[in-house]
């Protein structure tokens, strides 16, 4: 073995290798500097603009840990028989291969729902919150703290708040048949294979929920993804997909008020086939037939969302049907905020049209009204094969967890036992419309205020009055259409929405704002109502809109005022 000179390697470096090694540090600490410089001018922008976002952590209340004995109750009450409407035990053994004694439905709300709505938030967090000071979370640092918060104790003070901002829009999250099938389900198999469905991770309980699912929307097939996010990626890069030497060109034609996964997605189908992409102004369907009788590529796809996540209106499904059948295109929606909610089963908004035939391709998710996790794509048997072999998002994507396919199994079997909690959102939907004095025509309704500072505003006056009703800001919504979002669920009360529109009207009155009403619609289009509200000192207030059919119009609040 050949060695080393001793005195060689204990010889000090040369000049010209230190000379070396410390240029090359101070051109990566240059490197850095210059990402540190970017970033903090980046934040401060953000900052400036009031486009910074926060983490604001809340505090969940579980009522069986609060010494609340009907809830204790209530919770053991799954796992045994009751009063309650109980499905057969032969379903539930064919969903889970055991006794079904622990699923139950109940005719009304219980004090469970509470969960679904009823929140708090540490002093720290409120404070920060209402000084509009950035926040990563990071609050939330005393152990101590969150210890005792775990069992029960509650040494600070923190300010309780009613949730108006979410979208479990059935309130199925906090279901005791729910909670006891994801807990069942972990105890038995932990989170089951971790791995991609095609390699390990598909089990018995997916196949179930994808069946169910496409039970639902009236398909021949469905496929679980990890998110509805991931959802719409695969579809559209399935869609771009080739398997032939030639890349065979599609046209992609998108609502300009689809949400941000169709928008990735579609950014995605363009590099890989250099797809031509036409995005039609909102709901305009003369505008999306002039565009598709210019296209000479035989491959056209129509995306959209069926109920607009952001300004609460409903797609022109049948119009959109009516243009499928003259220039043959394949349409896909995205009924992620219409399933369960729309519909006379729930299957969402190309129910309620009557058009689930003339659909395509139904993508969904089963974190809003199903209250759990995941995204789904219900389809032919055909277009599954082609997904499931070709959309990445789905492919290199760790299954979901057998305890979240389970609750959201069970959670679809409640909606469709539980028809109350379907009708209790559109009672609440009802209830603020005839408050406000308007036709609202989902559950999504958007105050529009346009500036970023006074939409803060109004949401840190809800948050003080002890309502959690977000800002909406760029890039969610367009520059100068900054709103306030509120949700309605069927684990909200009366008095809940009373109070909501109590507090609504005190903000107006302390703004000198009033109420009223624009119609937007122009040539005949089924475009929303806008409802502005004017500064009530120049009394140019309109009167409120009228009442319109669901399926032609939706309406969301505008604000304005001089000072805007």
């Amino acid at each position: 073995m050949h060695m080393a000179n001793s005195s060689s390697s204990s010889s000090p470096p040369s000049s010209a290798s230190s000379s070396s090694s410390s240029s090359a540090a101070a051109a990566a600490a240059a490197g850095f500097s210059v990402w540190d410089e970017w970033l903090h001018a980046s934040l401060q922008r953000l900052e400036q603009t009031k486009l910074l976002r926060s983490l604001r952590p809340l505090r969940l209340l579980p009522s069986i840990n609060n010494n609340n004995n009907n809830n204790k109750e209530a919770s053991t009450q799954c796992c045994a028989s009751s009063a309650a409407v109980q499905r057969t035990a032969s379903s539930c053994e064919h969903a889970y291969g055991t006794s079904s004694a622990y699923f139950q439905t109940f005719d009304g709300p219980g004090t469970w729902d509470r969960d679904a709505v009823e929140m708090e938030i540490s002093d720290a967090t409120f404070r920060r919150w209402m000084d509009d000071s950035p926040s990563t979370g990071d609050e939330v640092s005393d152990l101590d703290a969150v210890l005792d918060h775990a069992v029960g104790v509650n040494a600070k003070p923190s300010h309780k708040l009613l949730l108006f901002s979410g979208n479990d829009y059935l309130g199925l999250s906090t279901h005791p048949s729910v909670r006891c099938a994801t807990a069942k389900a972990a105890l038995e198999f932990g989170m089951g294979p971790r791995g991609s469905p095609l390699i390990c991770g598909y089990t018995y309980h997916h196949r179930l929920l994808e069946s169910a699912l496409a039970d639902l929307k009236k398909t021949e097939e469905c496929l679980l993804c990890p998110t509805g996010f991931a959802a719409n990626m695969a579809v559209l890069t399935a869609l771009a997909s080739s398997v032939s030497p030639e890349k065979s060109k599609i046209a992609v034609f998108s609502d300009s008020l689809n949400h941000a996964s169709i928008i990735d997605g579609i950014r995605i189908s363009q590099r890989q086939t250099d797809a031509e992409v036409y995005v039609y102004r909102h709901k305009d369907m003369v505008h999306l037939d002039n565009l598709l009788s210019k296209t000479r590529l035989a491959r056209k796809v129509v995306i959209t969302d069926s109920l607009f996540s952001m300004d609460g209106d409903l797609a022109p499904m049948v119009k959109l049907v009516e243009l499928r059948k003259k220039h043959r295109f394949l349409l896909v929606i995205d009924d992620a905020h219409g399933t369960l909610v729309c519909g006379h089963n729930g299957g969402g908004v190309a129910e309620a049209f009557h058009v689930e035939d003339a659909i395509d391709i139904h993508v969904g998710t089963l974190s809003k009204a199903v209250g759990c996790q995941g995204g789904f794509i219900a389809t032919s048997q055909k277009w599954k094969k082609w997904i499931e072999s070709k959309g990445r998002s789905f492919i290199f994507s760790t299954s979901l967890p057998v305890p979240l396919v389970a609750a959201a199994h069970v959670a679809i079997m409640v909606a469709q036992e539980e028809k109350w909690r379907q009708q209790a959102v559109w009672k609440r939907v009802k209830q603020l419309s005839d408050a406000l004095g308007f036709q609202f025509t989902s559950p999504i309704v958007p105050i529009l205020i346009g500036d970023a500072e006074q939409t803060l505003a109004a949401s840190r006056h809800l948050l003080r009055a002890g309502f959690h009703v977000t800002a909406i800001r760029p890039p969610t919504v367009p520059d100068n259409e900054c709103r306030l979002r509120i949700t309605l669920t069927a684990a909200h009360s009366t008095a809940d929405v009373k109070a909501l529109v109590a507090a609504i009207l005190a903000w107006l009155k302390e703004k000198g704002l009033l109420l009223s009403s624009s119609a937007a619609a122009s040539n005949n289009l089924s475009t929303p109502t806008i409802c502005k509200i004017a500064n009530s000192k120049n009394g140019e207030a309109d009167e409120p809109c009228s009442s319109t059919e669901l399926t032609e119009k939706a309406s969301h609040l505008k604000c304005y005022s001089s000072k805007l």
